[in-house]
Formats: C-alpha cells, structure tokens, sequence
C-alpha cells in the first residue's frame, strides 16, 4: 500500500519536467549540430548500411 508518497514525488517531478523551461544556448547548439553534419558517417551509421542485405539473422526466433 504506501505508494502515496512515491507517486506524490513522482507527480512533483513530472510537473516540475512539464512547466520548468530553462534558457536554451542557441549558439551553444548551432555548433554542436554543426559538428555532427560535418564529422561524417559514425561507425554505427556504417555498420546499419553494411547490415542491409535484406536477410534475417540466423539466430531468429
């Protein structure tokens, strides 16, 4: 039974989460984005478009 207290406190932060909006670093974010477009293909990009050859792994259930 004593779930009150703990769905209080999860209420609290989900409130908190839903109405708090922080000053967001625009420029901050321009050069990450930046960064990310011009640093090429990331070894898990490679790996998914080495991957598709249209099969199923063996291993399926």
């Amino acid at each position: 039974m004593g779930r009150g207290r703990a769905k209080a406190k999860q209420t609290k932060v989900a409130r908190e989460l839903k109405y708090f909006s922080p000053d967001t670093d625009l420029s901050a974010l321009e050069r990450e984005l930046h960064t990310q477009t011009h640093s090429g293909d990331t070894a898990d990009e490679r790996s998914w478009e080495d991957d598709d050859d249209g099969q199923w792994p063996s291993g399926r259930r």
